[in-house]
Order: structure tokens, then C-alpha cells, then sequence
């Protein structure tokens, strides 16, 4: 289980507690980024994609995966990615398990409105989630998916031309305080806004999507999208 901790933060020297997300591993088990309190958190300044993910073994398993780095914005604007270590070992030496074949990736049924298949990409890491996920955006006719500059209050932003969109690979719900600041984001870069949850939503959540038409999307482990809400079955059906 996570345990919060407190951080302070080197420029205006006040103290949060922090708790690390968890994420769900191939196994089942949840994966939560162990904080390191013995090294003090880094001020982000520039961002670089690599920086932002970090590798950790499950405990369960001992499969090693790629997760979001943890990362604590503080009231003054200050950023700070928290620094995170192995976790312990629980006693005895995890096998390794042998590299099984790459699945082939999965081509739906090409769609009635004749736009391309795309093939699905199976869901193990966070990245997997945000390769499913810009694939899927492409497909729908949003072309150039990048990095979206302004990190999310959970998971990983996406940006393409007229469009926010913010891929959620954590085990919790949704809630509505992650649909609200997509929205207000995407209002302030005059876009329009998705969201991909990996874990659902909470009912506030969808509720309050459905009063800001957001369109919600929930990503099943074979990688492909499935509309929650009816602002969703609309961009599935119609497209950019």
C-alpha cells in the first residue's frame, strides 16, 4: 500500500504530504514507485520524455516496467519530481521470466465510414497505454500526437492540432477534480479535450463529463478504447 510522505518543497520551504500512485503490472499486481527519503526531490525546469518515466520491478513478479515518474506540484508553481529507489527485496531472488514472443499486433474490422484499422497495441506499461492511445487518436484523424507541454494532475497529457488529451494508466477511478482541470486546460489553449482511463471512472466523474462534453474513453488491456459516455460514441463514430 502507499504511504504518504512529506515534501518540502526548496523554494518556498513548505511541506506537503505526497502519496506515490500505483499502477496495475502485467501479473495483476499493483506496481507503486518507491520514494527515496534519503534524497531530496528535484526541481523541474526543462522536461525530457525520458525523465519522466522510471523503472520498477513488481514485488509480485519481478517483471520491471516503465511508469510515470512521481512528481509533486507545489502552490508557489515550483514542480518537483521526487526521487525513487528498488523496492526492497522480499527474501528471495524473483526468477526471471523467459522473453515470451511479441504478440502480433491485433487489427480490428476496418470501421463503416471507411476510415483505416489501426493496430491495437497490448496494454502492460504506462507507455503501452500512450502508444494505444496515440494510435487510436491518429485513426480518429488527429495527425502529429506529441508530448502535450503542460503535464496533467494525473497520468500522461497528449496534445495534437485542436486537441488536449490525457491518458490515465493509475489503478483508481477517474474523479472529477481530473476531468475538470482537463477541461479548464483545454478551455484556456481554445481546444477541445478526451480523456483515456485505464481504470474507469468515478460517477462524479462521468457525470461531470457529461455536463462539459467530455468525451471519456475507457482502455481495455488489448489497447483499444471503448466510448463511455455519449460525447465519446460521437468522436468514435465521427472523427477529428
Amino acid at each position: 500500500m502507499s504511504e504518504s510522505v512529506p515534501v518540502r518543497c526548496p523554494a518556498c520551504r513548505r511541506e506537503r504530504l505526497y502519496t506515490a500512485p500505483s499502477y496495475p503490472c502485467a501479473c495483476g499486481a499493483p506496481v507503486t514507485p518507491v520514494l527515496d527519503p534519503r534524497a531530496a526531490p528535484a526541481v523541474v525546469v526543462h522536461r525530457a520524455w525520458d525523465e519522466q518515466w522510471v523503472t520498477q520491478r513488481c514485488g509480485a513478479c519481478g517483471r520491471q516496467g516503465q511508469w510515470p515518474h512521481p512528481e509533486l506540484g507545489c502552490p508557489c508553481g515550483t514542480v518537483l519530481r521526487l526521487p525513487v529507489t528498488e523496492p526492497p527485496d522480499p527474501g528471495r531472488e524473483p526468477e526471471t521470466p523467459a522473453p515470451a514472443p511479441a504478440p502480433a499486433p491485433t487489427v480490428p474490422p476496418a470501421p463503416a465510414d471507411g476510415r483505416r484499422a489501426f493496430p491495437s497495441v497490448a496494454i502492460r506499461t504506462a507507455l503501452d497505454a500512450v502508444t494505444a492511445t496515440a494510435l487510436y487518436l491518429r485513426r480518429l484523424g488527429y495527425g502529429e500526437v506529441r508530448r502535450a507541454d503542460q503535464r496533467p494532475t494525473a497520468g500522461i497529457g497528449l496534445a495534437a492540432r485542436g486537441l488536449l488529451a490525457q491518458v490515465d494508466p493509475s489503478v483508481r477511478p477517474a474523479a472529477l477534480r481530473d476531468v475538470e482541470c482537463l477541461w479548464l486546460t483545454a478551455m484556456t489553449q481554445s481546444a477541445d479535450c478526451v480523456y483515456f482511463s485505464l481504470a474507469g471512472y468515478a460517477d462524479e466523474a462521468r457525470a461531470g463529463a457529461d455536463r462539459l462534453r467530455v468525451p471519456l474513453f475507457l482502455l481495455d488491456l488489448t489497447g483499444i478504447p471503448r466510448p463511455v459516455n455519449a460525447a465519446a460514441a460521437a468522436l468514435d463514430a465521427g472523427g477529428a
